[in-house]
């Protein structure tokens, strides 16, 4: 592939860069083996004991994230070990996760009201009152 000339074509390969990187993300097998390899570098077959997966599945994985160099791997005799490639990756992957966590916890608080109000609206639309409204 030619590299593009033009800050346009510049632009646009780095949209498609962007996209094949962000597939590594996209399944939930792979932001583990991230997760994982935060730690240390491991062998293929550790991680496919840590992660209860079979190796030809798990090879898919690691192939397809080091060819977007997200894994880098090296061998010693028949084993081989996966590493991450460069730690700034983990940066992503944990601000996604906190957004995550942070949105769960707003939907959690807002079910929380949801179900404590319940009683009160469904008494309100019968013309009832509830036992909260009785008490107050």
């Amino acid at each position: 592939m030619r590299p593009p000339q033009h800050p346009a074509d510049m632009e646009r390969e780095l949209y498609e860069c962007h996209a094949e990187m962000c597939k590594v993300l996209s399944h939930p097998k792979r932001l583990e083996i991230l997760n994982v390899l935060r730690e240390k570098e491991m062998s293929v077959g550790d991680l496919a004991s840590r992660l209860k997966v079979a190796i030809g599945n798990l090879s898919q994985h690691l192939n397809m994230m080091k060819q977007r160099r997200v894994l880098a791997s090296r061998k010693d005799g028949n084993v081989v070990y996966y590493r991450l490639a460069n730690p700034k990756m983990l940066r992503a992957f944990d601000l996604i996760r906190e957004m995550l966590l942070e949105g769960m916890q707003r939907q959690s608080v807002l079910v929380r009201h949801a179900e404590r109000t319940r009683p009160r609206a469904r008494a309100s639309l019968r013309g009832e009152r509830s036992e909260v409204q009785w008490k107050s």
